[in-house]
């Protein structure tokens, strides 16, 4: 099994549901296609470095999960075919990269329980 990192950007222009459907369906992409989702983040929606399809923003989503080759040509093909997701990115994290996919969420789920800290006088 090997362990993958996929990115990708929808249109700005989609509702809260439709945004919803889309990560969901990606994600059932890949479990159907013999793949185990290890991680999923909605980005939100963000300013893009250049204007594409005449859009400046997007809203991005990661997804971690492992499987096999042929998992992500499926996925590729499900993201062209996709008139919603403006660009993707998918690769194949080597053993560094799954170590600081590790620790990376260790430090956001830490980010995320700990209290703010207040100073009192």
């Amino acid at each position: 099994m090997n362990n993958y990192e996929t990115v990708f950007i929808a249109t700005p222009v989609l509702s809260d549901a439709q945004l919803e459907e889309v990560f969901g369906k990606f994600q059932g992409v890949i479990t159907e296609n013999g793949g185990q989702i290890v991680n999923k983040e909605a980005w939100g929606l963000k300013k893009l470095a250049y204007a594409i399809q005449k859009k400046t923003t997007g809203y991005y989503f990661l997804i971690e999960f492992t499987g096999e080759g042929p998992i992500v040509d499926a996925l590729e093909t499900q993201y062209r075919r996709d008139e919603r997701i403006i660009r993707f990115l998918t690769f194949r994290q080597d053993k560094d990269a799954v170590e600081y996919s590790i620790k990376r969420r260790a430090k956001l789920s830490n980010k995320q329980v700990e209290p703010e800290k207040t100073t009192e006088e």
